[in-house]
């Protein structure tokens, strides 16, 4: 998968948890106009695509014995 290949499915796969956070609030299929929602709803928004895309990126280089000297793999493989 190249690095644009990539980044579409890690957007793809953040919108889909923004989505589900949506759904999971009662928002159902996204009838509530974006205006209605508060900044804290925006945080949480935030919070679960980044924890999604934490998750593909780590296993993403756990699949490629990414080098143990790189500091994002440091981070998220510890």
């Amino acid at each position: 998968m190249t690095d644009d290949e990539w980044q579409a499915h890690v957007t793809r796969e953040a919108a889909r948890e923004i989505g589900r956070w949506l759904e999971g609030r009662g928002a159902g299929k996204l009838r509530s106009p974006i205006a209605s929602l508060t900044m804290v709803d925006l945080e949480a928004m935030a919070s679960n695509a980044f924890s999604r895309w934490i998750v593909l990126q780590s296993e993403r280089l756990a699949r490629q014995d990414w080098p143990k000297d790189d500091p994002i793999g440091k981070l998220l493989l510890g």
